[in-house]
């Protein structure tokens, strides 16, 4: 997917706008949840995700979507990773 066609989306779909955000070789993070639905876009590098011991990796044009509070572990050990991400916080009654 391209850059302006996730921005478009993410603003379609009611996220924040997007955050640039970068990982270094070797990031690690071990199981936490957000508050937030995240929504990104890979734009240089990989970053693998676990959730529900199911390991994905997402590289350079790849999107992933993850529901807010859903445990999960991240890295990007080999390559660092590069992604723009959006979040979109849970309604509150």
């Amino acid at each position: 997917m391209q850059r302006q066609e996730f921005e478009s989306q993410l603003k379609a779909e009611n996220f924040d706008q997007a955050l640039l955000l970068s990982k270094p070789v070797g990031y690690a993070m071990d199981e936490h949840a957000h508050p937030f639905e995240a929504w990104a876009l890979i734009i240089e590098g990989d970053i693998t995700l676990r959730v529900h011991g199911i390991s994905t990796t997402y590289a350079a044009g790849d999107v992933f979507r993850l529901p807010a509070e859903t445990p999960h572990h991240e890295s990007a050990v080999p390559h660092g990773v590069t992604y723009l991400a959006g979040r979109k916080y849970p309604a509150t009654a």
